[in-house]
């Protein structure tokens, strides 16, 4: 751990020539991935001592904005270099004395103590938030619009600011190990986060919906409610080798990937998660997607892909749920958040999105929700997953839905997918891995779909249920796998309880039918 600094008084900003930036992004060796792995273990434990600080809820934003600080500095200084070369003017978008170079750099002399703290709190931090001008400006401004420094020493923090001061984000090769590392972070925060923690998505589950829609280079992609930014991560890798030339990485970098955010801690993680992965200037808005009337959603708002895991569970409030058409009002999330995606959608634009159990036999508002995906999209696939998947961290089975604005649906295939061999649930310890969705892929993948005992097709046309008006009743696409044959000992208890229920009331109407044929015979 390095040294507790002395005192020094002042902040004081620094000059940069183009030979001083030149040498700075080079003079000083690259870290390993063991090193690495090292030196944010060693920047994690250091924080642990903080008193102002309780849990990873705490530790992990604290660390992301001063990873933030020093990545984009980075940035700027290749910006700088590129500007030099070039002959240009570059104005910085974080301007001095607030750069890192000008503050945190320095291991010797730097700041540290009260006066460290001082300047992040009364100076830094404002400064960041009141950035204007560019639109990289408001986006910076954006991040640290709710952003604080919760560390209480001055000593400690310059502990963590000069181990951050050694990582490298000049370097490819640390990006990337970095990224992973941040990635296995944000983990470990969905785990500390209990309740908190509907905005990651298991990294398999996202992998399969982005390769089932292939986004392709030129397309517009939106994560509508994006969390940590997995979707926008694995889509940006998914295109990456699309982008061989420099104007086509210049449209994967800039006008390909859009997500909003609604909470100010996923916003400010995701925002990194994208710069760590090598999107320079994420087009992550700070919003709430559903706070405009549906009906104002045209054309030039729309996207090719939608690809997300909207939050369910939750309630919007009042306000929000009168941008809804009348008969479609809900307070709960899902339900809004499958109107805004729909409408949201390209003509020939394709969707894939999580959504639980409760959609798929959901009636009333539910109900005419599906009726319009029915009748005005394509739902060619649902996948259903094994119980188990999100927990600990909610119980609620799960599910896929794959369509695309093309056609109304004749057909939906189901494919069940099923927990390993010998595996009763997913843990902690023992979680979903991409490869055992291969039987899906090759399924999916064969030049025609063909039945077996995981797959099955229903007719759209069966699904639904309207009353003598012509209006709709119920669209149930809680279909289980007629190939399947439960074993009710490891059924949820809910399920159980529904299960022999719906048995009983089988058992129930062939008595009916024995007595009514004897009666006859009699």
């Amino acid at each position: 751990m390095p040294k507790q600094k002395t005192k020094k008084t002042s902040v004081t900003p620094k000059t940069e020539t183009s030979l001083s930036i030149s040498s700075k992004l080079g003079e000083k060796n690259h870290n390993t991935k063991a090193s690495l792995s090292s030196l944010i273990k060693s920047a994690r434990d250091i924080m642990r001592k903080d008193a102002g600080l309780n849990g990873d809820l705490d530790r992990l934003p604290q660390l992301s904005w001063i990873l933030f600080l020093k990545c984009y500095d980075d940035l700027e200084m290749r910006r700088e270099q590129d500007a030099v070369l070039a002959r240009e003017k570059y104005k910085p978008v974080i301007p001095s004395p607030y750069r890192w170079r000008d503050w945190a750099s320095d291991e010797d002399n730097g700041a540290t103590g009260e006066d460290l703290v001082k300047f992040i709190n009364d100076g830094l931090l404002p400064a960041l938030r009141g950035l204007t001008g560019s639109d990289e400006r408001l986006k910076v401004a954006e991040v640290f619009k709710e952003t604080y420094n919760r560390m209480l020493s001055g000593y400690l923090l310059r502990d963590v600011v000069n181990l951050v001061d050694n990582i490298h984000f000049q370097s490819k090769d640390e990006i990337f190990t970095l990224a992973h590392l941040y990635e296995s972070m944000l983990k470990e925060m969905r785990d500390a986060a209990g309740d908190s923690g509907e905005f990651y998505t298991p990294r398999p589950v996202v992998k399969l919906i982005v390769d089932r829609v292939k986004p392709r280079l030129g397309e517009t992609v939106l994560d509508p409610a994006c969390g940590t930014g997995g979707f926008l991560v694995e889509s940006y890798e998914y295109l990456k080798p699309q982008a061989k030339k420099s104007k086509e990485q210049e449209t994967l970098q800039t006008k390909t990937l859009f997500g909003v955010e609604k909470k100010p801690l996923p916003y400010l993680l995701s925002t990194m998660n994208l710069l760590l992965h090598g999107i320079e200037t994420p087009n992550i808005r700070r919003d709430n997607a559903l706070k405009n009337p549906l009906n104002e959603i045209g054309e030039k708002d729309r996207f090719d892909v939608i690809v997300t895991n909207p939050p369910f569970g939750g309630e919007e409030e009042a306000g929000i749920q009168l941008n809804f058409p009348e008969n479609t009002r809900a307070s709960e999330t899902a339900l809004l958040f499958m109107q805004f995606v729909m409408r949201s959608l390209k003509h020939g634009g394709r969707c894939g999105v999580v959504v639980p159990n409760g959609f798929l036999f959901g009636d009333g508002v539910a109900a005419r929700v599906k009726a319009q995906m029915l009748r005005d999209f394509n739902l060619h696939t649902i996948i259903r997953l094994p119980n188990g998947v999100f927990a600990p961290y909610t119980p609620i089975p799960t599910n896929l839905l794959f369509f695309d604005r093309s056609q109304p649906t004749t057909d939906i295939w189901f494919y069940e997918h099923v927990l390993p061999e010998g595996v009763k649930n997913y843990t902690k310890t023992r979680p979903m891995q991409f490869e055992e969705f291969q039987p899906i892929l090759d399924w999916w993948d064969a030049p025609h779909r063909v039945e077996n005992e995981r797959a099955w097709r229903v007719r759209a046309a069966d699904v639904i249920q309207t009353n003598g008006g012509g209006d709709v009743v119920s669209v149930n696409l809680d279909i289980k796998n007629p190939s399947r044959k439960e074993d009710l000992e490891h059924l949820p208890p809910a399920e159980l309880a529904e299960s022999i229920l719906a048995k009983e009331k089988q058992i129930a109407a062939i008595m009916d039918e024995i007595k009514s044929l004897l009666a006859k015979g009699g």
